[in-house]
């Protein structure tokens, strides 16, 4: 059938995966049973070998709609056809056990009569494994062939063929009859029972409405901010209670171009901003239960006291990247990466986003624990003796280590946090040490990343390129959001970075060598900050009309990748906990300036 385009993809998920289903009915990508397990549908990758899941009308020219139920993570995408209307509902159910993986396809006719087609293809570990399909009533079991993977099981009532390992069939559905899909592990399950599907239907969106309503969030963008917020939540393992920058691997940054990562583990950085933007919506149960999962990382810091950038969802270290060559990759865009060697680099500014993750949690949360402010210390302790080295950076450059302003940044920011923290629980703490450290690194700054020509804060030390991280300088603290040297950055920022409403960040050209070839989009969570960093500055309309102008770049369910393309088409891996995390902040920040509240960080 060809790509589609990113953004016409929706996203329904249990806590321990997601599935992605197109607007035409076809699911393309899942791991399974975890976010970072192998894939057993990847035609988003590879639409001749991926595997899929596909519900379709035989009816080429129908009209298809795709809408959540609102306040939930259910998916319903809608046919029309020349009069008549069939409709399938799409959810992973939300069980007790959190073993149970089981997606729920439910196709119904509401008008008239349509005729669908289908087909399942599941292809096991990235589509290198070979399996056997057995029959049994109402029932089929695909088997891999290779030991330790999971054998899927396909509950219907539907007749299907076997085709090459695949199974096909068509129904025609006139108003009022449905049928069901249930795939998942061949384990004991609650599947069976007669009536799982509507039981399990009602569940779910019970579970989504009642969490979706525990957010504290009012404001004029409540639905964009609800969506966005359920679509973090689909990216919190209820496992581990870690969080993934993103579900899916290999979608590039530059169709045809080499950026292609693997986002499916938990960085630092990436769930720190995660922790910060739920906390604000009044979300302190995840938050704790993140805290849980990084406490247990305190335990297994390296030998110097660092600890990794990234870790697997269940705390594993080892994320060694291979290529997927058998893989045509999106739009023919390769290598398909799994793993990611960014995992070993150095890049000093996950401390700070995270002591200020920590430092917040403790304040809006519950207090920390001794334990965990001991195991903090010597993180800290880390930072006041390595703030100086070159690194990789936020952006996880490949060309060479270099002294980065925002490295620098958050080594400020992750002692300052400390200080906080430790003055207002009472903590033990070498605060001499650290008050020194931490206004070397605000010298340093000052002298040798502000350029006097630019007028402007740099991307690396004595250099002349702007850098979008720059943007969370008030942010952090560092300075006033109205401070001359802050505003004249800006006024660079605009100028060379800021394509209408769109943020670059950072100009490939002439900035810092990546060590990568081809260019990429403007980034989503960029174009957030510049707006927050507006609104900070008093330039309120200014804030309101470029956030709502970034929010017709959301595809039809409010849902973004991470980068938007030349002509707004969504690139890079989908959807993004960076652009969702900096929606809600842009709009929470903006809201309560324009209702002339006073929010006390």
């Amino acid at each position: 059938m060809g790509y589609k385009p990113i953004e016409s993809y929706g996203v329904i998920g249990n806590l321990n995966t997601v599935a992605m289903v197109g607007n035409h009915g076809s699911i393309d990508f899942m791991c399974f049973p975890d976010f970072d397990s192998p894939t057993i549908f990847a035609a988003l990758l590879d639409d001749k070998k991926g595997g899929c899941f596909r519900i379709t009308p035989t009816m080429k020219n129908a009209n298809l709609k795709q809408f959540y139920l609102p306040d939930t993570n259910i998916l319903l995408t809608r046919f029309l056809c020349e009069g008549s209307v069939a409709e399938i509902s799409d959810f992973m159910a939300i069980e007790e056990n959190p073993n149970h993986n089981i997606l729920v396809r439910r196709v119904k006719g509401i008008r008239g009569r349509v005729e669908v087609q289908i087909r399942i293809d599941p292809q096991f570990d990235y589509a290198r494994v070979k399996h056997k399909v057995i029959k049994k009533e109402e029932e089929y079991l695909f088997v891999p062939e290779e030991e330790g993977l999971p054998t899927l099981r396909l509950r219907t009532p539907v007749p299907l063929e076997e085709q090459d390992g695949a199974l096909v069939g068509a129904i025609e559905l006139r108003s009022g009859e449905s049928e069901y899909f249930i795939l998942e592990e061949a384990i004991d399950s609650p599947s069976s029972h007669p009536s799982y599907c509507s039981d399990s239907f009602k569940t779910t969106m019970n579970y989504w409405r009642d969490w979706i309503q525990r957010s504290t969030y009012k404001g004029r963008w409540r639905e964009t901010v609800n969506r966005s917020a359920l679509a973090l939540k689909m990216l919190i393992s209820r496992k581990y209670g870690s969080i993934v920058a993103a579900p899916t691997f290999g979608l590039p940054e530059h169709v045809g171009g080499e950026r292609n990562w693997d986002y499916r583990y938990t960085w630092i950085r990436d769930a720190s901003f995660t922790l910060y933007a739920l906390i604000r919506l009044g979300y302190s149960d995840e938050a704790g239960a993140f805290m849980n999962w990084f406490q247990d990382r305190c335990g297994e810091l390296n030998p110097d006291g660092s600890m990794q950038i990234m870790y697997g969802l269940d705390g594993r270290k080892d994320l060694t990247e291979v290529n997927l060559g058998h893989l045509e990759g999106y739009r023919h865009s390769k290598p398909v990466r799994i793993g990611n060697g960014a995992y070993n680099q150095l890049q000093l500014d996950i401390y700070g986003e995270l002591m200020d993750s920590v430092y917040l949690y403790d304040k809006y949360g519950d207090p920390i624990s001794i334990d965990l402010w001991f195991n903090l210390t010597k993180l800290i302790n880390w930072v006041s003796q390595n703030w100086n080295r070159k690194d990789e950076g936020i952006w996880e450059i490949r060309g060479g280590q270099q002294e980065f302003l925002y490295s620098r940044l958050m080594c400020w920011v992750a002692i300052d946090r400390g200080i906080r923290l430790a003055r207002k629980r009472s903590f033990p703490a070498p605060y001499q040490e650290w008050f020194k450290v931490r206004d070397e690194i605000y010298y340093d700054i000052l002298n040798n990343f502000w350029n006097k020509d630019r007028k402007a804060f740099v991307q690396t030390k004595q250099g002349e390129s702007v850098d979008a991280s720059s943007l969370l300088m008030p942010m952090m603290k560092f300075l006033g959001a109205k401070d001359p040297r802050w505003l004249s950055t800006m006024n660079c920022i605009t100028s060379n970075l800021v394509d209408d409403s769109l943020v670059h960040r950072y100009r490939v050209c002439d900035a810092a060598s990546d060590g990568l070839s081809g260019g990429e989009g403007t980034f989503n969570m960029c174009s957030f900050w510049y707006v927050e960093c507006l609104s900070r500055a008093g330039d309120l309309q200014e804030a309101r009309f470029i956030f709502e102008k970034m929010l017709g770049y959301a595809n039809h369910l409010h849902l973004y990748s991470e980068e938007l393309g030349p002509s707004g088409e969504h690139l890079g891996n989908y959807p993004q906990a960076f652009t969702h995390l900096g929606l809600i902040s842009a709009a929470y920040d903006l809201d309560r300036r324009l209702d002339h509240r006073h929010f006390h960080r």
